[in-house]
C-alpha cells in the first residue's frame, strides 16, 4: 500500500454507500448500546470483581468490531484498511495480564474512538440514505462525497498508525529502490545491446568498406565507387540507428515541448487510432516526463501486438501532487501483471520515482492501465 493510497481514496460508488449506511445503522446501535452498558456496567462493579469480566468481554468486543469495521469499510467504501498488527502477548499469560496489555494497546484505543463516533454519525448518514434513495441529485453528489468523508475518518482511526506507516513506507522505497536499480541495470544492457548489434555493426561495414576502397583506389575505380556508396549506405544508417537509440533514452521532443506533443507523436505512429488527451499544468518534474511518456510507449505497443484492439486512448492529468496516466483500449482484456512481464517492467518502471501501476483488465475487456507518479518524492 503506498502513500498516496492511504492518503487519497477514490470516492465510493452511490448505491455502495447508501447500503452502507442504511445497513451500518443497526450494527452500529447495537454495538454503541453493549459498548456503553458493558464499560458502565463493568466499572460500577469492578468494586466487587464481577465487573472485571464484564470489562474483559467489552474489550474484546470492542477489537472484534473494529476489525469488522476495517473489511466493512474496506469494501463498500474503498478505504485501504488492511488487517492491523495488534500488540501480542506471551502465551500462557494469565487472563487479566492479557486484559493489560489489550488495554495499553493504541489499537484498541483508536477502535474505541471509532465505535463511539461511528454511531452518531450513522444515525445523521440513515436519513441522508433514505432521502438519497428519493432525491437523485443527493444520492449522486452528496452520498459519495459523504461516503468519501467516512472514509477518511476511517482511515484515521482504524487504519495504521503513524509509526507503522513510517515502516512501510520506508520498506516502500527500499523495495522501489531496488526495482529502480535493476531497472537501470535492464536499460544499461538494452542500449550496450543495442550499439553491438547495431550501429557499430554498421561502422564496423563502412570501415571495411572504406578498406577495401583504399586498396583498389588506383586499380579499380568504379569498384571504388561501388564501396564508397555502400560505406556512405551503411554510415546514413547508423547515423538512423544512433539517433532512435538517442530517442529511446531521452526523446527530445520531450524536453522540448512537453508530455502533449510527445505523447501525441507516439499516438500518430501506433498502428491502431489513439486518441489522446494531454492535461498536466504546471508542467511536472522530467523525471515524471520521462516516466509516462515510456509507460505510455511500451504500453501502447503492447497493445498493438497482444490485445487485439482497434482504438486505444490515452488521457494525462495532474492533480495538486501527481500526475496520473490512463491508458484504455477495447481489446479482449485478460491483461495481469505477472512477474518478467511486461507490465510488471512497468511497474518497476514506475516504482523508480515511487509511482504505482494499476491494471484493470476482465476477460473480454476493456483494459485500462493506471499510472499515479508523485511529483514529489
Amino acid at each position: 500500500m503506498t502513500e498516496a493510497q492511504q492518503l487519497d481514496h477514490p470516492r465510493p460508488h452511490p448505491a455502495r454507500t447508501i447500503l452502507y449506511m442504511i445497513v451500518s445503522f443497526v450494527f452500529r446501535l447495537v454495538q454503541f448500546v453493549l459498548i456503553v452498558v458493558g464499560i458502565a456496567v463493568g466499572v460500577s462493579t469492578a468494586v466487587i470483581w464481577v465487573g472485571f469480566p464484564i470489562l474483559l468481554a467489552t474489550t474484546s468486543f470492542v477489537r472484534w468490531s473494529g476489525d469488522r469495521e476495517r473489511g466493512w469499510a474496506a469494501r463498500m467504501l474503498n478505504v485501504p484498511l488492511p488487517p492491523v498488527q495488534r500488540r501480542p502477548y506471551e502465551e500462557g499469560q494469565p487472563l487479566l495480564r492479557r486484559w493489560v496489555t489489550r488495554l495499553s494497546d493504541p489499537t484498541t484505543w483508536r477502535d474505541l474512538a471509532y465505535l463511539m463516533a461511528a454511531f452518531p454519525l450513522a444515525c445523521l448518514e440513515l436519513g441522508i440514505a433514505l432521502a438519497s434513495i428519493v432525491l437523485l441529485p443527493m444520492a449522486i453528489w452528496v452520498t459519495p462525497w459523504l461516503g468519501w468523508l467516512h472514509g477518511e475518518l476511517a482511515l484515521a482511526l482504524l487504519g495504521p498508525d503513524r509509526t507503522k506507516r513510517l515502516e512501510q513506507k520506508a520498506q516502500r522505497l527500499q523495495a522501489s529502490r531496488a526495482r529502480g536499480v535493476d531497472a537501470a541495470e535492464a536499460e544499461r544492457r538494452r542500449i550496450e545491446r543495442d550499439l553491438h548489434d547495431g550501429a557499430q555493426q554498421r561502422l564496423v561495414a563502412v570501415a571495411m568498406s572504406l578498406g577495401r576502397a583504399k586498396s583498389k583506389f588506383d586499380q579499380d575505380p568504379q569498384a571504388v565507387r561501388d564501396l564508397i556508396d555502400e560505406a556512405h549506405l551503411d554510415a546514413k544508417l547508423a547515423v538512423s540507428e544512433l539517433r532512435d537509440l538517442a530517442r529511446g533514452i531521452y526523446p527530445a521532443v520531450l524536453g522540448d515541448r512537453g508530455l502533449d506533443a510527445a505523447l501525441s507523436a507516439q499516438a500518430a505512429k501506433s498502428p491502431i487510432p489513439v486518441d489522446v488527451s494531454v492535461d498536466v499544468d504546471p508542467r511536472p518534474p522530467a523525471a515524471v516526463e520521462t516516466t509516462a511518456y515510456f509507460i505510455v510507449g511500451e504500453t501502447l505497443t503492447n497493445i498493438a501486438k497482444h490485445s487485439g484492439a482497434t482504438e486505444a486512448g490515452v488521457k494525462v492529468w495532474r492533480t495538486d501532487d501527481h500526475v496520473v496516466v490512463e491508458i484504455t483500449d477495447n481489446g479482449h482484456g485478460g491483461a495481469e501483471v505477472r512477474p518478467g512481464g511486461g507490465l510488471a517492467g512497468l511497474a518497476d518502471r514506475a516504482a523508480t520515482i515511487d509511482g504505482v501501476i494499476t491494471v484493470v483488465s476482465p476477460v473480454g475487456g476493456p483494459t485500462v492501465i493506471r499510472a499515479d507518479l508523485p511529483c514529489q518524492w
